[in-house]
């Protein structure tokens, strides 16, 4: 972090206006970090220190998986730097989870609900928790389901008189509906927000290109930000076979599975046969993720890979009545012999133990733009066969998994991979790397950089308008009345 300045300028005097587009200068060529802002008076002050962050959105314990893809960067954030400003848990209309929230004292629950979003409720959020005036910078967590009335999200950006970022976690870029690959909503949305705010961050290349290609006079506001990979080393080092034998034991002795499913894991060995290759998936039980199409891709692979037993495992539960639905859907086509399917909630140590277990995570989703599911299997060291679709089929590519936008295609690969053990071990070592690029810890401090630089830009803004004004004038006559809007 830079060192406290202090330094005196007569904005009044030729050398005075020197030094002020000397600073500017300085700040746009080298993106500094920590540049603070040209304070009410006569002085520029360097920082010794970050800003600070409140994100808005779902937080724990609404069950979201916005609200913990935000506490995974709470988790990493510097202490006393964040804060969270979220909804009213009886008004936001989501289950809660029991779950213990680190450092209570920095989350306000205080956003009556999805349509009922204003300026002055943050502003009180933000008083509530003590943000200091300066040092603060809001960071939005976007999707339509959370923000479902997008012109009352505009004008509450619009109406906040400080510096914003807001990441946008549903975009496309292989749409259809408009020449740059956004969804028609999208575009309209971004058309709208882009003027009011700072930055964006957006998960993907592909979200990136379709973005800035659509509004090209914004471009420079928009940054890629990767969806943060969970770490688990404890996990991560077992073999594939410990794995099950682990994943065995907690299902069958510690589990809430019925009776009658631990006898058949039993009998079967269906996590302890050597020659038994799973191929499973884990999360919601959404009809978006493709589990029909699980069991039918055991047959396929099973009719190439003869000499091996193949057995396709779903576990999950439902979380809403469509997903409830959708269940006993699959409940009909299981057959509870190489067809299986566990209606449990995985604990959250256990989940990346299960995905590290199966031979293969298989998801074809219908529509997916960045997922949580996925960073704990990455994170877990686990395998992955899975569409090529938007942010999730991109992440996938880079961290060396199986991606393809062909079912049998898809399947090929999936054979070779369960074949020869130098692939197994050449895809392990590439998704390791992945994982420890874009870990949590990572991702947390490039939100913090990006502050900084943002507020660092804006300042260097503010500093050439003081340096274009007659010499007659002073900072003090320009600072109090100053927007911070781009």
């Amino acid at each position: 972090m830079p060192f406290l300045v202090w330094r005196r300028i007569r904005a009044n005097s030729e050398s005075g206006h020197c030094l002020l587009r000397h600073i500017a200068g300085l700040a746009y060529r080298k993106n500094l970090v920590g540049f603070a802002a040209v304070q009410t008076g006569e002085y520029v002050r360097g920082n010794d220190g970050m800003r600070s962050i409140y994100f808005v959105g779902p937080y724990k314990p609404i069950m979201c998986g916005i609200g913990y893809y935000t506490s995974f960067l709470t988790r990493e954030s510097p202490s006393g730097k964040w804060g969270v400003i979220s909804f009213d848990l009886e008004k936001y209309g989501a289950p809660l989870v029991v779950d213990d929230v680190e450092a209570k004292d920095r989350v306000w629950y205080g956003i009556p609900g999805r349509r009922d979003i204003s300026a002055s409720t943050i502003v009180e959020g933000l008083k509530k928790l003590g943000a200091k005036k300066g040092e603060t910078i809001l960071w939005f967590q976007h999707e339509f389901g959370i923000w479902q009335d997008s012109q009352n999200f505009i004008d509450m950006l619009r109406n906040l008189d400080m510096p914003k970022i807001v990441s946008l976690h549903s975009l496309h870029y292989q749409s259809l509906e408009t020449p740059t690959g956004l969804r028609s909503r999208e575009y309209d949305l971004l058309r709208a927000l882009l003027p009011y705010v700072q930055a964006i961050t957006v998960f993907s290349h592909g979200v990136y290109h379709a973005v800035t290609s659509a509004f090209p006079e914004h471009g420079s506001k928009v940054h890629i930000m990767k969806h943060g990979i969970h770490s688990f080393p404890e996990i991560r080092c077992l073999s594939r076979k410990e794995a099950k034998e682990k994943l065995n034991d907690f299902l069958v002795h510690e589990s809430s599975l019925d009776q009658a499913t631990k006898e058949i894991l039993l009998k079967q060995g269906t996590f302890l046969d050597p020659e038994t290759v799973v191929v499973g998936q884990t999360g919601f039980l959404s009809p978006f993720k493709g589990t029909a199409l699980l069991y039918s891709f055991r047959d396929d692979l099973q009719k190439i890979v003869p000499h091996k037993r193949i057995v396709a495992v779903r576990i999950g539960c439902p979380a809403n009545e469509l997903e409830r639905i959708y269940t006993e859907e699959l409940r009909r086509a299981r057959n509870n012999r190489d067809k299986l399917l566990l209606k449990i909630w995985l604990p959250r140590n256990v989940l990346p133990l299960a995905q590290r277990a199966m031979d293969i995570n298989f998801y074809w989703p219908s529509d997916c733009t960045q997922s949580g599911i996925i960073a704990h299997a990455l994170g877990a060291g686990a395998a992955v066969a899975c569409r090529d679709l938007e942010g999730v089929g991109e992440a996938l590519k880079e961290a060396g998994e199986l991606v393809d936008t062909n079912l049998g295609h898809l399947l090929v690969k999936s054979k070779n991979l369960i074949l020869h053990r130098q692939l197994r071990e050449r895809l392990e070592a590439t998704v390791l790397k992945y994982a420890t690029e874009f870990s949590w810890a990572n991702q947390a401090r490039r939100h913090y950089e990006l502050a900084e630089h943002i507020m660092a830009t804006d300042v260097a803004q503010m500093v050439i308008d003081a340096a274009a004004v007659p010499r007659t004038a002073t900072l003090n006559d320009i600072m109090p009345t100053r927007n911070l809007k781009s």
